[in-house]
């Protein structure tokens, strides 16, 4: 059930917010509705995870001072002497 609220808000805002909705093609009640359910919305942080998920994850992380471009150079070195 739709119900009617009334806000007091900055010329400009309206203004920028209409324009917004109108490049998303959504009224600014539906945009301002939907702001405000995301808002308010309760997280749900029990859930479960898949088991497939779980096989495929290791548990270990990635060493913050990790050097990319050298771990791709000798990548692409190791591909290159494969494919000789």
């Amino acid at each position: 059930m739709d119900s009617k609220l009334t806000l007091k808000l900055n010329e400009n805002v309206i203004e920028r917010a209409k324009n917004y909705a109108s490049k998303k093609k959504v009224s600014l009640s539906r945009l301002i509705e939907n702001y405000l359910d995301s808002i308010t919305r309760e997280a749900n942080d029990d859930f479960d995870i898949s088991p497939f998920v779980k096989s495929i994850s290791s548990g270990k992380s990635i060493p913050a001072d990790l050097d990319w471009k050298t771990m791709r150079d000798d990548y692409t070195n190791d591909l290159d002497k494969k494919y000789q």
